[in-house]
Formats: structure tokens, sequence, C-alpha cells
């Protein structure tokens, strides 16, 4: 190879091993926030690439000097911001596997395992997650899956093929409009509370995205939805898609699908589903309530990074109907051709995305499902349940504390009185770096979001955060000692993703042979 031999691959690959071990064994000790400033990483690196090549062990020391200091610890369980993008040990080795293995897998020929994993994969998820048979690739019907990067590309892919699927029918329907005429014409919907991912796919596909009003609980209702598209279709406007979330950013609010969905199948207008975060809960037969109407739509999304413990990127997408969106992308080059094309259990996926490459993401969906289980994920996703309800506690014994909502994992409060109160007691807990949060706003208020996160959250990291912020609440308000304060509670048998973090060890013991497992036999 160019760059180094094969002996340098192997005590770089274990050196790297050995320290993504280590930093995720350690990575409590740590503060979550760095304390670096804008530029920092001009100062440290060199303004042009150098002319001869750098020994490993050089950059490996540059890596934890230059690079670590810059990083906000997103595996760390004092990260409760955002929503979670959790890895895990497993998905690691596969990530690692793939990159390995270097497979541009845009159709099957180019590596029929690529694509036959992803379809096998897309069909045990959707049997784990409880969706409706009809998005299945297993089923009689035209459904099927994809792995797409995010949620954002996924929701961009149906706007795309809404748009696209609408502007067929309405030429048909209206021929004395130019095509023109008629895109210029399209609409779409969406929740005031939907992901900005959403917005933007109206920009990207050229649709004008409505934002419509959110109910005072962060649900989008039917009602708010018709009455919109009655208003559009009355101006000569063409409603195209709307794009309901289960999982709202701030609050983890849910559209009301069976509200939204019949209307949308009797007006032909295109129904996606963001379940970004709030999908992976629909494993547990307790949360599959939430997906009432999902029958009814075309499309949806979440997203195994965020809560399935396998590494970002890697987002699930199904389709009722795939030949809905392959008929929307298809672009059939001589070059791109093969004699399996149209095979059911062997799709070019290259038609389903706006990409032509694609990367081998099924393998360490696959090896992370089987390293785990199904038992295993649905124990994991209920404890994390049970920390934030923990937490949750916490803030309800403190009369100084509201909560406003609490959904799975999520946990959206605030100090009493003046928003002002909770906006410096926030910025106060980020300047000391301790733990992560993010606000937002709920019924015009400013509210604080404690979200569980990071690769194997415990019951001690709840009492740790909860510490933080009731200390840092103490020093902004004084100490009365007559308040109301949450008591020391016992702790339950706490569920652990890995026993230790020699674990990793045992799993990529011989990961570097496995890659270069062909050199042998050549």
């Amino acid at each position: 190879m160019a760059n180094m031999d094969i002996n340098e691959f192997r005590e770089f690959g274990r050196a790297a091993i050995d320290f993504v071990a280590d930093y995720l064994e350690n990575i409590r000790d740590r503060d979550v926030l760095p304390s670096v400033e804008p530029g920092y990483l001009h100062d440290l690196l060199p303004g042009e690439l150098q002319n001869e090549p750098e020994d490993w062990k050089t950059i490996m020391e540059d890596f934890k000097r230059c690079i670590l200091p810059g990083l906000t610890h997103w595996q760390s369980p004092h990260f409760h911001a955002f929503y979670p993008s959790q890895t895990s040990y497993s998905s690691i080795v596969g990530e690692t596997l793939a990159a390995g293995l270097g497979v541009v897998g845009f159709s099957w020929i180019c590596s029929p395992v690529c694509t036959e994993l992803e379809v096998i994969m897309m069909n045990w998820l959707g049997q784990l997650l409880n969706l409706p048979k009809s998005f299945l690739n297993c089923d009689e019907g035209n459904g099927g899956g994809i792995i797409q990067g995010s949620a954002s590309e996924s929701i961009l892919v149906a706007v795309l093929a809404a748009r696209e699927q609408a502007v067929r029918r309405l030429r048909t329907q209206h021929p004395e409009l130019t095509e023109a005429d008629i895109r210029g014409r399209l609409v779409a919907y969406t929740s005031d509370q939907s992901n900005s991912a959403v917005e933007k796919s109206g920009i990207l596909g050229a649709i004008k995205m409505r934002l419509l009003p959110a109910d005072e609980t962060g649900i989008l209702r039917g009602s708010t939805f018709i009455q919109a598209v009655e208003e559009d279709v009355a101006k000569g406007l063409f409603p195209v898609i709307c794009v309901a979330t289960l999982g709202t950013t701030g609050t983890c609010a849910y559209d009301n699908l069976a509200e939204i969905g019949p209307y949308c199948n009797e007006h032909n207008i295109w129904l996606h589903i963001d379940a970004a975060y709030a999908g992976a809960a629909l494993c547990l037969p307790e949360y599959t309530h939430i997906m009432k109407g999902a029958e009814l739509a075309d499309s949806l999304n979440f997203n195994l990074h965020k809560w399935m413990f396998v590494n970002f990127d890697c987002c699930a997408m199904w389709f009722k109907d795939a030949g809905s969106v392959t008929q929307s992308f298809s672009v059939d080059r001589i070059y791109l051709q093969h004699q399996f094309q149209g095979h059911s259990k062997a799709p070019d996926y290259r038609h389903w995305q706006i990409q032509l490459g694609r990367r081998f993401r099924s393998l360490k969906v696959w090896i992370t499902l089987r390293t785990m289980g199904a038992e295993k994920i649905r124990s994991l996703i209920r404890f994390h349940i049970q920390l934030a309800n923990r937490f949750e506690e916490y803030v309800r014994t403190d009369d100084r504390f509201e909560v406003l909502c609490s959904t799975l994992a999520l946990v959206c409060f605030r100090l009493k009185g003046d928003d002002a109160r909770s906006k410096q007691l926030l910025e106060n807990i980020t300047k000391r770096k301790k733990i992560f949060m993010i606000p937002a706003t709920y019924q015009g208020k400013f509210i604080i979001r404690f979200m569980i996160c990071g690769i194997d959250p415990q019951m001690h990291d709840i009492e740790y955060a909860w510490e933080e912020v009731r200390s840092q609440a103490d020093l902004l308000l004084g100490v009365d000692e007559n308040r109301n304060v949450a008591k020391q509670a016992i702790e339950p048998v706490e569920p652990k993703l890995y026993e230790k973090s020699s674990e990793i060890g045992k799993i990529t013991e011989s990961l570097t042979s496995m890659v270069i497992s062909n050199e042998k036999g050549q």
C-alpha cells in the first residue's frame, strides 16, 4: 500500500481500537463540552500538507493533542442534549469491517451481499418495530425498505418522490396547464414543531412547505391540517405531501396520524412519518399505540443511530409502494445495467436515494442486532425510559421546579417563575461543562430538555446530573432549608450494555486479520 505496509496497518489498527476502548471506558472522567475557542485548530495544524509521509505514532499523538480537545463527547452519559446518537462496540466493529471491505453498493451486481443483507435487515427491523406488513419486502405487496444516511435524507427523498408522482398525475388531470404551471402550484405541509430538516426539504424540493400550528401539547391535529389544505385548494394550489412527526424535536410529541391519514389517502396526498427518535420505542408492545394510523402512510423513517445502538449514520426508511420512488428517481445508463435487474430480492437501491454510490451500512446493523438480540434491545430502551423517570421524580420533589412534559427518555422542565431564571440556570450549567442540556419552548415558556444519551447510561449518572442541576439552582436562587427536595432513592438493578470494556477487545481480537484475510490466499 502507498501509505503504510500491512504490519504498520496491524499496529495502527490495534492502537486505534485500544484508544477507542479506553476512551469509552473512561469517558465519564472528561468534561462533556470542550474548552476551546473558534479557530483553535487553525493554530495547531499547519496551513498546508507536508511533502513527506509521517509515522502513524506521530499522527496518533497529534490526534490526542489536537483533535481530542475539540470534541463534544456525544457518547458520554453526561450528554443530555438534542437526541441521542448512541453507538455500541459491536456497531464500531461492523463499521470497521465495512470500511475494510470498501464496497460501493449502488446495484446488486456491485456486491450482491450488500443489497441482500440490507433487504433482510429492513425486514428484521420492520418486524421488530411491529410495522404494518405492507411496508416490508417479505409481504406480498410492493413495500420495501432502504438504509439512508439520515432522517434529513429520508424526508427529502419522500418529498421529491411525492412531488414527481403528483406532477405525473396532475399533468393528466390538467392538460390545460404546463408542467411549469403545475410545479409552481405545489404545496406541502408539516407541523411548526417538526424538525428543521422538513422545512429544508421544501426549499431543496422547490415546494412551499407550510408550517401548521400544533395544538397546546405540540401535536398537529387533523382539523388544522384539513383546514389548511382546503384553503390552498380554494386558491388553486395542489397539495402534495404531509410530513407528520412521531417525536417532535422540542418535546417528543406525536402528531395525530389517525386524524391526518384518512384525509391524505382520500385526496392523494402523500403521508410521510418522521419517527427519527421515537420509532425505536415501537419495539416495545406498550408503545405500539403511538403508531395508530401508520398503516395509512406512504413512507416512514427512523434513525438506528439515535436509539438502536448503531453508530451514525444509519436511518431506516420504508415505502408502502417502492415503485413510486423508483419511478421518480430512475436513471438507467447502460453501464449501470445488469441481467438481474427487477428481481424482488435484489433491488437496485440507487433508484431509492439521491446519490448513486452507497455504503455497506447493513453490515453494522446485522452485527449489532445479532450481538444484542431483540430482548436486550427492548430491555435497554425500557431502562433508558426508567432513567428519565427517575430524573423526573427528582425534579418533581423539588418545589422550585416544574415538569412541563415528559415522553420516553426525555424530560422537559424549568424553574418556576420568569423565563430568565431558567435561562440563567442553563447558562451556568453549560459553562461548567459537567453536563450538557439544551433549551426549547413549550406553551410559550422557556424549558430545559433533559435527554438520556451516551453509550451506557446508568442510574448514578442521573444522580450526578440532578446534583449538578440542584446545586446550581442553589447558587442561583439561594438555599431554603424548608423547601421540598429530592430524597436519595434505592437504586434498582441496572442493566448494562457491556459487563466491562474488555468486551470490545474480545469482539475485535481478530478484527485486523479479518479485514486482510485474503492476503494469505493470494
